[in-house]
């Protein structure tokens, strides 16, 4: 087995600290502590707090889409898909223990001028919206025009069902997102 370099034992550190702790409550000490790294090896592969954050954002979309999509993929139809990823998001968040969606939570963690990692958080959130809008748009019983509503509505079920399931601590928010997708879709 290859040994972990320097910049990936960074990145899964600062992924870990970042999800369950929040960005601004970690520290760079915090990370290079977790990492086992000095200071100079940290500032050979990254420049910044920022630069790690948007680092770990990448790796997040990469994981997080591929866990989803391996999921949804599963539906042959794509009103199926869309309405299995509620599914998808129900299992994740009690695996995750309610923690959230690691976009939003960094999003809400922000201060102002970190620009690059808000990038990264539309760059992710518009790809599931991308995602969505092609979905449904494989299936010809829904118009242009609807099609361009429902993903919009769904993208806000999904979202808001997500926020408030960690809120909650609880799955209901997600089921019931699923009940009005399903009535949205069908």
């Amino acid at each position: 087995m290859k040994k972990e370099g320097v910049q990936e034992r960074i990145v899964r550190a600062a992924s870990k600290l970042f999800y369950f702790d929040g960005y601004n409550q970690t520290g760079i000490n915090r990370i290079l502590q977790e990492a086992k790294v000095s200071k100079d090896s940290m500032y050979r592969h990254f420049r910044s707090k920022e630069d790690i954050a948007v680092a770990y954002l990448q790796r997040r979309h990469t994981m997080w889409m591929g866990m989803f999509l391996e999921h949804v993929n599963r539906e042959e139809k794509g009103a199926d898909k869309i309405i299995a990823s509620f599914d998808f998001l129900r299992d994740w968040m009690i695996e995750v223990n309610y923690r959230g969606c690691g976009f939003q939570n960094i999003i809400c963690d922000l201060p102002k001028e970190q620009q690059k990692i808000n990038d990264q958080v539309v760059l992710h959130k518009n790809g599931l919206k991308n995602w969505i809008h092609a979905t449904l748009k494989e299936e010809s019983k829904y118009e242009d025009a609807n099609v361009n509503e429902f993903t919009d509505e769904v993208m806000v079920l999904i979202e808001g069902s997500i926020i408030l399931s960690q809120i909650q601590k609880d799955v209901w928010p997600i089921t019931s997102a699923q009940r009005n997708c399903k009535r949205l879709l069908k």
